[in-house]
């Protein structure tokens, strides 16, 4: 049960991932527009033709990077090796141990996102 689960749920995030690429490699403007409007995206896309090159060829090697993420969720999702899953149980397992330790990790977390906001505003009153 928890093997098919498992499947399931890789078999989901990867077809997530898979459409969410090809979408940014190949439809990125109409994206863009669906999601700010058609003003607010000529502003984003530049003004030089410069501009327009590096945020097109940025948008899709970011699609291209997801597409691969989701073609190796998909081959992850029907693995049958039985030492990965055994590593995948173990790795659960570690996780669950850690999370009793929640709440050190969250005060140390909040402790070095003060200490960077304090050396930001150190370096920035020089």
């Amino acid at each position: 049960m928890v093997s098919s689960i498992y499947t399931l749920m890789c078999v989901l995030h990867s077809t997530i991932a898979l459409t969410c690429g090809a979408l940014m490699i190949f439809y990125s403007k109409e994206i863009f527009v669906l999601g700010h409007g058609s003003e607010t995206t000529s502003k984003l896309q530049g003004t030089t033709p410069h501009d327009l090159l590096l945020i097109d060829t940025s948008d899709s090697f970011s699609g291209l990077l997801l597409f691969t993420i989701g073609c190796l969720l998909l081959m992850v999702a029907f693995v049958k090796d039985i030492d990965f899953q055994m590593w995948r149980f173990f790795f659960e397992r570690k996780l669950g141990d850690l999370a009793h330790e929640w709440p050190r990790h969250a005060v140390g977390d909040i402790a070095l996102a003060i200490s960077w906001v304090f050396f930001l505003v150190y370096t920035w009153r020089e």
